[in-house]
């Protein structure tokens, strides 16, 4: 097989990974806020939601360190390909596009 084709593989598979981080990223911030945001509504103390919100916190940095070690690998990746020959531009990555969030009907909403 051709070198420009499997590296093209690699690639679609990089920049998957890229885009489903970048994904989970957005959505763990938006769970903060949200969480956040529930306390408030709901009239719950600081004291009562933080270990939720550290154990958040915790997943984000989790995530942002997955980011930066993706961007690493990406970097790697790319200085391998011109190692090995291949001098094609690759370009495919497609930043991934976070909804907000749907309300829940009022018929779910019990507690």
């Amino acid at each position: 097989m051709e070198k420009v084709f499997v590296v093209k593989r690699v690639a679609e598979k990089l920049w998957a990974s890229e885009a489903a981080i970048d994904g989970a990223v957005a959505s763990t911030a938006m769970l903060m806020a949200d969480y956040i945001q529930a306390g408030i509504e709901l009239k719950v103390s600081a004291v009562a939601t933080e270990a939720g919100a550290t154990k958040i916190a915790a997943a984000a940095k989790a995530l942002a360190d997955a980011r930066a070690a993706m961007v690493e690998a990406h970097n790697e990746l790319n200085d391998l390909k011109l190692r090995i020959g291949v001098r094609t531009k690759m370009e495919g990555y497609k930043p991934v596009v976070i909804e907000p969030a749907q309300e829940e009907p009022e018929a779910r909403r019990t507690a």
